[in-house]
């Protein structure tokens, strides 16, 4: 788990791939809960995705009412298998714009704000043509 969290600091994604069954899992995980062989090799992957589902929140973390509401949901990222995904928060849209397949991609806070934590990530947004 220490190399996962160094590399989101270093603004890089990585997952874990099952030599048995080829998936390739994100957020990593030690074992395939798919084939229960241990996982064991770390595999790069892409900070862009397709949102699965997401929610709108007019609480926010302490339970408390929020005039804008909080878009979170799950980002089923680039390069890892397919449903394999991370939840988050989602920005730079509204709640009339997210949809259900809509493509992301992550904003990382600025490299002195990073601790190594899936917060290095400030939010998704979303995945402009003209973005690389």
């Amino acid at each position: 788990m220490s190399r996962f969290l160094a590399e989101l600091q270093n603004g890089r994604l990585i997952a874990r791939t099952c030599r048995s069954c080829k998936r390739i899992l994100f957020p990593p995980r030690m074992f395939c809960e798919v084939c229960f062989r241990p996982t064991d090799e770390w595999t790069y992957i892409q900070d862009t995705g397709t949102i699965e589902t997401f929610s709108i929140s007019y609480l926010d973390t302490d339970a408390k009412r929020i005039p804008d509401p909080i878009l979170v949901g799950v980002v089923s990222l680039d390069g890892a298998s397919p449903k394999m995904g991370m939840m988050h928060y989602f920005g730079d849209m509204t709640k009339d714009e997210i949809r259900i397949g809509m493509r992301v991609k992550a904003v990382w806070k600025p490299w002195e704000e990073r601790r190594g934590s899936v917060l290095d990530i400030r939010h998704f947004g979303p995945l402009r043509k003209d973005a690389k």
